[in-house]
């Protein structure tokens, strides 16, 4: 069982904990409350109110100059992204700690 994804860092912070919500579509991003974090396979503008109240937010896709990079940025909130398999590997209410230096997303405790 996979308990670490490997990523790279688009908004850099230090270590953040919290319970993750995957949201697979726009649908989803109002299960995320203030210091939660997003999890998705890429963000969009749609996604924005749910980046705003985030702790940290990783995602699957993406490169420096994608949205959920870019966002996260202005927002200043840690982000991961290219993990290739977060969404696959990681469920709502997960307990995450995530590494905003190295990348690394690590699942501490299983909901």
């Amino acid at each position: 069982e996979v308990r670490e994804i490997q990523g790279n860092v688009a908004c850099l912070g230090g270590i953040i904990k919290g319970r993750a919500k995957v949201c697979m579509d726009k649908a989803e991003i109002g299960k995320v409350e203030r210091g939660d974090i997003l999890v998705a396979q890429f963000t969009t503008p749609d996604f924005v109110p749910a980046m705003e109240k985030a702790a940290a937010i990783v995602a699957d896709q993406g490169g420096l100059s994608s949205h959920a990079a870019i966002v996260s940025r202005e927002l200043g909130v840690p982000c991961v992204i290219a993990t290739k398999n977060g969404t696959r590997v990681i469920h709502d209410n997960d307990l995450l700690e995530v590494d905003a230096k190295t990348g690394i997303v690590k699942i501490i405790e299983r909901a």
